[in-house]
């Protein structure tokens, strides 16, 4: 059998393995992401060397791709209008004020630490390492005893980041000699990559979900393809992006939005339609996990060879500093306890985006890639780690702290009542611990 074969084997072994125990790890510090993460060390160059960039480069970043796609579509397909809104805005303020000097720290930072990159590279740095990716640390928002306010926050924090950096990750690429989005120019940049793929997104998003809904009033359509149109919007926005050469990404992002918009904007209600985007949900779900473990394989398996001091110290701040501070910045005023803040600040957790945008770099022959590249695992490597986990220790920790001050003080802000929280990648996959 061909190393493809064993490592196709080895990847199924993987998934049933955890499948059989998930319910039962769900309550441990041991989550999906450290299996996939470590199976993928150990089926890479530095272990079995079944999986490898170097002769499977192609299949495997179809595959990030397609993850990153469908995780881009489905989140913001789940987002309400009025998420970033209520409950003190607690969301809005996330990703309104904290985004932007979270890249801000990121890229002033690694300027010291990181020494050999031009100001541009430094600061893609900061763009790959901004988004947040939840599923890392599900614990921290599946577990009942947080509040729903913190639970939701985190949840749309994350389901909406990894979407608003692409367009700071696109220019920094844009800024930098050699790269093709460089090639075209400041204005042609941003009219292919944000314009154009902005409309694309808005129009295929839109009218898929008009004629979604089209169909369903009239009976035409059955549960099963209705699920599998949303699969085939999500390509179809990502597709017609990248034949004229626009960000397939962010068009996917947009035309989540403007699925779900015409689909809540157009005809009457109907009772079972929020499992339009369950196929999808799922299957990005385990096309995640897949990536987690080409992750490990291809980045962190190899950059583990290469630490060094600067590397695993950029990581720790990137991981602490320029997540936390940017955080309690945005919840200044909020009215929120100081054990809310810390939690809303560590529970940062890097993942998908991060991975897949820092293979893009590689694909893009930054001149600093090797680095970039080293950096972008390592903090992720971490962030699987520490964030899985602490996720469910702290989650109890800080839950028991809430409940004896919500008892003390009955008008706590952080008891403030929230809509049930949306769908996220792994938060409603098993039951929460405590339930």
């Amino acid at each position: 059998m061909s190393d493809v074969g064993w490592a196709g084997v080895a990847v199924a072994g993987v998934t049933a393995a955890y499948a059989l125990g998930s319910q039962r790890l769900a309550s441990t510090p041991v989550s999906a992401a450290i299996v996939f993460v470590g199976a993928g060390i150990l089926l890479g160059p530095v272990g079995l060397d079944l999986i490898s960039l170097q002769h499977d480069r192609g299949p495997l970043l179809a595959l990030l791709e397609a993850a990153l796609t469908l995780v881009l579509f489905t989140d913001a397909m789940a987002v309400r209008p009025g998420d970033l809104r209520t409950g003190a805005a607690l969301p809005g303020r996330l990703l309104g004020i904290g985004l932007v000097p979270s890249i801000a720290l990121g890229w002033l930072l690694a300027w010291p630490v990181l020494p050999g990159l031009t100001g541009w590279e430094l600061a893609l740095v900061g763009a790959v390492l901004a988004p947040t990716d939840a599923a890392l640390g599900s614990s921290a928002i599946a577990n009942p005893r947080v509040p729903a306010l913190v639970r939701q926050a985190l949840n749309v924090e994350s389901g909406l980041n990894d979407g608003m950096v692409l367009p700071f990750f696109v220019l920094f690429l844009a800024a930098i000699p050699g790269t093709p989005y460089a090639e075209e120019g400041a204005g042609g940049t941003f009219w292919r990559a944000l314009l154009l793929s902005t409309v694309l997104g808005l129009a295929v998003g839109g009218g898929g979900g008009r004629l979604l809904q089209w169909s369903r009033e009239r009976g035409w359509i059955t549960r099963e393809w209705r699920q599998i149109l949303v699969l085939a919007v999500a390509a179809a926005s990502y597709g017609l992006a990248a034949v004229t050469h626009g960000s397939g990404f962010i068009a996917a992002w947009v035309a989540g939005f403007a699925f779900a918009y015409a689909m809540r904007g157009s005809g009457p209600a109907v009772p079972d339609r929020d499992d339009t985007a369950h196929l999808a949900e799922d299957l990005g779900n385990l096309l995640a996990l897949f990536s987690l473990l080409v992750f490990g394989a291809v980045l962190l398996g190899p950059a583990l060879e290469h630490l060094s001091w600067r590397i695993v110290g950029y990581a720790l701040l990137s991981l602490t500093v320029v997540r936390m501070v940017p955080v309690a910045l945005s919840l200044a005023g909020t009215g929120l306890k100081a054990p809310t803040v810390a939690y809303v600040g560590w529970f940062g957790p890097r993942g998908l985006a991060s991975v897949v945008l820092g293979l893009l770099v590689a694909e893009q022959h930054v001149p600093g890639v090797e680095l970039i590249g080293r950096v972008v695992a390592v903090t992720v490597g971490l962030s699987v780690i520490l964030h899985g986990v602490s996720a469910v220790v702290l989650s109890d920790r800080y839950g028991r702290w809430y409940e004896r001050a919500a008892e003390r003080d009955p008008g706590l802000r952080e008891s403030a009542r929230r809509p049930p929280a949306i769908r996220h990648r792994w938060v409603d996959s098993t039951d929460a611990p405590g339930e």
